[in-house]
């Protein structure tokens, strides 16, 4: 049992029901429930076509994610860990204001990267037209210019939006480092190249591993980037089977596939990181002190820190700024607003009910010590390493089953057809939401509630308060600040998921990243970048808050 549970009292697996122990359950259930419905639907198909995908699309699924993973992995980690190490170990021109820049491009979904770089470097676009007018040439084949739409520019995209995930956690772990150890090497006569070999990369590993696992979730993730540049992944393959070739079953062995890849990947990421555990050896350590760089290394370090900030951020911003400054009238565009109100609506919905789930379920714990309830909340963050396509199709076939027969009891008792209750309104993405970012608010939360001191609680306990009075007068108030930051980080998640919301979403119902992505597949980017602008300005609140959160 880890120290943040060891003040609790041992409960049997099976305690007295209550109310805050069947809520608990009940919320481990909801959170659990779409990968469970997976894999009944992958085990039960109406029609098996699994040796027929085996024997076709499966194997290239796999391995152009494979690839797509192992190229991302590298580059986000070399960006990632490279910058966290120049900003931490050195100084430079910029070095302060780049050391929180670094962390905006968290605020560019992926999507909009692909749909800016595409737009730049298209045969159309204003690089090629620019070399073709200064060169004299007058067609693609007078020149060769690298393929835009292909697995090379998509791992560049997923790379650029990615980093900060490796860059967060290994500048965290390389400011917790003690100077000392840095200092005696520097003594022994390590240079630069020595330092970070023997030193930094072993110390931050297990952050950076963690960091690289992170960006490969949503690696594997991603729909609207890798299907802009035309490659064929397992969430593509998601899509096909269901919605193009009408097979569920098969959608759901393809999202089987998905998940054992995802659950393969956090177990490589724990036996990477094996026992390794590093400690300061108190308040007193040193903390590393920034060197001086002299000379023209100084702006090379500049150069390169400005790389990935400008390929993930200036870029995709710069890009979708020209395109509404060229037509200002998109802002006044029909269905703006109405995506606007909708995203606003059903995200701020859906967060308020994930962060009050997640309290609910950690203070139950807290409270209770239920050995059951300890042994599922583990599991409930599995629905944030579930890719978006996968949970949709693991809530929207079982829902929509329960509508029909919602619908069905409701007319034959009233004679009065209420439609579709669940599917055919916002409910069921505010339900997807909940899920694949309950990990999240939970994480967040349970943080919170460890920064509190038992004896505060025991106390309010001791002086009549009831279990709702304790959390309301004493836990929130202390926490108000941690919830706050996991309800606007939340937000701003299902303000830029698309996956699910392009499954979930009612007809005719458009969200800003729906927006976007349909008029970005119809090659109008002017109309789509007023929507585009406005989820990047939501997703830069929150990455102000936590790089504020993050300063020395």
């Amino acid at each position: 049992m880890s120290d943040r549970f060891a003040q609790l009292p041992r409960r049997g697996l099976f305690p007295r029901p209550d109310l805050w122990t069947f809520g608990a359950v009940l919320i481990a259930a909801v959170v659990l429930a779409p990968v469970l419905s997976i894999a009944w639907i992958a085990l039960n198909p109406t029609e098996n076509i699994w040796p027929h995908l085996m024997a076709t699309v499966l194997p290239r699924y796999l391995g152009t994610t494979l690839m797509l993973m192992a190229g991302v992995a590298a580059l986000s980690a070399a960006m990632g860990t490279g910058a966290a190490w120049l900003v931490c170990q050195y100084r430079f021109p910029g070095r302060d204001w780049l050391a929180q820049a670094l962390l905006f491009p968290l605020a560019i979904p992926a999507y909009v990267g692909a749909y800016a770089l595409v737009d730049l470097l298209d045969y159309a676009g204003p690089v090629q037209a620019g070399l073709r007018a200064a060169f004299g040439w007058t067609s693609a084949r007078d020149y060769w210019f690298p393929e835009t739409r292909s697995l090379p520019m998509a791992i560049l995209v997923l790379s650029f939006a990615l980093y900060p995930y490796v860059y967060l956690l290994a500048r965290s772990a390389y400011r917790e480092q003690s100077g000392r150890a840095y200092e005696v090497a520097r003594a022994l006569g390590c240079g630069p190249w020595a330092l970070f070999l023997r030193i930094g990369w072993p110390l931050a590993r297990p952050a950076i591993a963690a960091g690289v696992a992170l960006a490969l979730m949503e690696t594997v993730a991603d729909y609207g980037t890798v299907l802009h540049f035309g490659v064929q992944t397992l969430t593509t393959g998601v899509f096909s089977t269901w919605l193009n070739g009408g097979n569920a079953g098969g959608a759901a062995q393809i999202s089987g596939v998905i998940l054992v890849l995802i659950l393969l990947l956090v177990g490589l990421e724990r036996a990477g990181r094996g026992g390794a555990r590093f400690h300061r050896l108190g308040r007193s350590a040193q903390p590393v002190e920034p060197q001086a760089i002299l000379g023209p290394g100084r702006w090379a370090a500049t150069v390169l820190c400005l790389i990935p900030f400008a390929g993930g951020f200036l870029l995709p911003v710069g890009v979708m700024l020209v395109h509404t400054a060229a037509a200002p009238e998109g802002w006044l565009a029909p269905g703006l607003a109405e995506a606007l109100v909708n995203t606003i609506v059903v995200a701020g919905l859906a967060a308020l009910a994930t962060v009050a789930a997640a309290v609910f379920l950690v203070y139950a714990l807290r409270m209770k010590g239920s050995r059951l309830v300890q042994g599922l909340l583990p599991l409930t963050l599995i629905g944030y390493a579930a890719p978006g396509a996968v949970l949709a199709l693991g809530l929207l076939l079982p829902l929509a089953a329960l509508d029909h027969r919602l619908a069905d009891g409701v007319l034959a008792l009233t004679g009065w057809d209420p439609g579709l209750m669940i599917t055919g309104t916002a409910f069921a993405l505010g339900l997807a939401y909940l899920v694949r970012f309950f990990g999240i608010a939970q994480g967040a939360v349970d943080a919170a509630f460890g920064r509190v001191s038992p004896s505060l609680s025991m106390a309010a306990r001791s002086l009549g308060r009831s279990a709702t009075g304790t959390l309301a007068s004493v836990y929130l108030p202390l926490m108000r600040g941690s919830v706050l930051t996991a309800l606007l980080v939340v937000f701003v998640d299902c303000v830029k998921e698309l996956p699910a919301t392009l499954l979930l979403r009612p007809f005719n119902y458009n969200t800003l990243s729906t927006r976007v992505f349909e008029l970005s597949s119809l090659e109008r980017l002017s109309e789509a970048a007023p929507a585009a602008l406005l989820v990047m300005a939501v997703g830069l609140i929150a990455v102000v808050v936590v790089a504020r959160s993050q300063q020395d």
